[in-house]
């Protein structure tokens, strides 16, 4: 296959995106708006039939909503916008210049069809993943749209408009004329009549069309791991698992991976809102990680989405910015514990060692254990628990959370249990258990933290607890390092509060402290450095800082922090959760 030549005109896309819309908008206004119409080429309009003049100006509006629909898709490559632009503008041009006798709107089409034709090779990008629920999307927002319209095309013609009309009779009107019949408003003029209802004819008409064209296209999966895809992702793990800490995560089920050209090294992903998602490191051979951010780079090119990688280690960060040409910036450090080195004695661990003494006085006990050796009905108690303490309808997480509980497949991940009983001996089964922690598996010697939950009515300090049990059992499940939660700008927090720190760092620190009000920033930091950790970097891999804003938005929307989705479905089904312990008893995922 004969390679795609390189892109000369760059700026070619973003500008034919920019007329589009200006030309989409224009269209609208000259539709709806009678100050623009009444010049003196709307004169020699007159001498054709009124029907004729109303139902271009009808045609116009539509095409003028689709011109507008299609340019964001026009500024990002992609060649299915480029060739309905390349239909549309033709029968524009005509429109103007033959029924409405516009010609300087006919040339300026023109010119712009010549550019598209000349540019066209600037326009490859393929259609993005796609499901049927974007048919609902595009019928509520289309919907809106058209009521907006409808009622400025309704009102905009007082001096025609016999009576006066109620606000529910215009209302009515606008939305029987979407279906194509007519409303309890008369006008006086005949034309005028025609152009109001063939215009909402005309916008009830896109809205069903296109409703329809998304609803019965075949559907693409909009991110799947497939059996074959988990096979291979885990032998690579079970071979190189120990070189990243969220490797595991790869094998969350609703990302899409791409391996490199030799197999060697695979990239898991996810598309939001036409960004690239990576997570983590490669996984697999570092001599082929080359291999597979290529083969990702070309993928994000072909769609023309923005690559971006959160929460890559140092050295995955070099080894994206050296081969990809992309730029990284640490956004955190990952909290690590050399089970080895942890103990609770020493006065640095005294208000540790106090509250996990107090909570065991409380009679709180724990269980430590692999997944493999539970029941499915001590699998079902857990999850049940997790499900019912999450704080939000939606589970969060994406790059540091698996998703589900107790899959076959995930034998090897611990659970770390806290139990109270309940007075009187009339417990149900589960009720005792009132804490949850699952790590999956780091390498052959690690864990990594998936979930932490608690029963908001538990007593502070149990979070502590079930760390500490975790790392006291950790050598006999041959742990021997555990990572923890991820704290974001954990640098700035540190230094910030330091004698001798500069007026810039006092100042973020100070936005940070501020945030932390609403957001797990600062208390995640200090519950992590209760352990005293060793702490390593993580990044976020970019293109250009003009990406961060939307890169940032979509890693928001990937885990679950924005969601512009439907209603979340219970935990067993879409489980996205890793990070630091909530004060009310909730985890969320970007600070694992």
């Amino acid at each position: 296959m004969r390679d795609r030549p390189p892109i000369s005109r760059p700026w070619v896309p973003a500008v034919a995106g920019y007329a589009s819309l200006t030309i989409g908008v224009l269209d609208i206004v000259k539709a709806v708006v009678p100050p623009f119409r009444g010049t003196r080429v709307s004169e020699i309009a007159g001498f054709l039939p009124g029907t004729v003049t109303s139902l271009a100006q009808a045609a116009s509006l539509v095409m003028g909503i689709l011109l507008v629909m299609i340019a964001h898709a026009l500024k990002r490559r992609k060649v299915r916008a480029w060739r309905a632009v390349v239909l549309l503008l033709p029968l524009s041009a005509f429109i103007e210049l033959i029924h409405l006798h516009r010609p300087v709107s006919a040339a300026i089409s023109l010119l712009f069809l010549t550019v598209l034709l000349i540019n066209r090779r600037e326009f490859h990008a393929l259609s993005d993943p796609r499901t049927r629920w974007r048919a609902l999307w595009n019928f509520l927002l289309l919907a809106v749209l058209d009521i907006a319209i409808g009622w400025v095309v309704v009102n905009t013609h007082p001096h025609t408009i016999v009576g006066d009309p109620s606000l529910s009779d215009r209302f009515q009107h606008v939305l029987l004329g979407l279906i194509g019949l007519e409303g309890p408003v008369q006008y006086s003029s005949e034309r005028t009549g025609d152009l109001v209802y063939f215009s909402l004819a005309g916008l009830g008409l896109l809205t069903a069309v296109t409703t329809l064209y998304l609803a019965l296209r075949p559907e693409k999966p909009v991110a799947e791991l497939s059996p074959d895809q988990e096979k291979t992702v885990r032998a690579m793990l079970e071979r190189h698992g120990a070189r990243d800490s969220l490797g595991y995560f790869a094998l969350r089920r609703d990302k899409s991976v791409i391996f490199s050209a030799t197999g060697k090294a695979v990239i898991a992903y996810r598309v939001v809102a036409g960004v690239m998602l990576a997570s983590g490191d490669p996984i697999g051979d570092t001599e082929a990680w080359p291999g597979a951010i290529k083969r990702f780079l070309e993928e994000a090119r072909r769609h023309a989405w923005v690559p971006a990688v959160i929460g890559c280690s140092e050295t995955g960060g070099e080894v994206w910015t050296r081969e990809g040409g992309l730029s990284a910036l640490e956004i955190g450090d990952e909290a690590v514990v050399e089970v080895e080195n942890f103990t609770l004695q020493g006065r640095a661990m005294r208000n540790v060692r106090q509250m996990v003494n107090r909570i065991e006085r409380a009679g709180y006990t724990c269980r430590v254990r692999r997944v493999g050796t539970l029941s499915e009905t001590e699998k079902e108690l857990i999850r049940h628990a997790a499900d019912s303490w999450r704080g939000t309808e939606t589970e969060r997480g994406f790059s540091m959370a698996l998703g589900r509980f107790g899959d076959p497949a995930d034998d090897d991940c611990v659970v770390v249990t806290a139990h109270k009983g309940v007075e009187g001996d009339t417990a149900l089964p589960g009720e005792d258990i009132r804490a949850v922690l699952h790590f999956v598996p780091w390498g052959h010697d690690g864990i990594s933290l998936d979930l932490m939950r608690r029963d908001r009515d538990a007593d502070p300090g149990l979070n502590e607890l079930l760390i500490v049990k975790a790392l006291q059992a950790a050598p006999g499940l041959g742990v021997s390092k555990v990572s923890l939660n991820f704290a974001m700008f954990r640098a700035v927090l540190a230094r910030g509060e330091r004698l001798g720190a500069g007026p810039v760092l006092r100042a973020w620190h100070a936005i940070l402290v501020f945030l932390s009000r609403w957001f797990q920033i600062e208390s995640l930091y200090r519950f992590n450095a209760k352990f005293q950790p060793l702490w390593f970097p993580r990044f976020v891999v970019y293109p250009a800082a003009r990406d961060l804003p939307r890169i940032g938005i979509s890693a928001l929307q990937a885990e679950a922090f924005i969601n512009v989705g439907l209603p979340g479905v219970p935990f067993r089904r879409k489980a996205r959760t890793r990070s630091g312990p909530d004060v009310s008893g909730e985890q969320t995922s970007l600070a694992r």
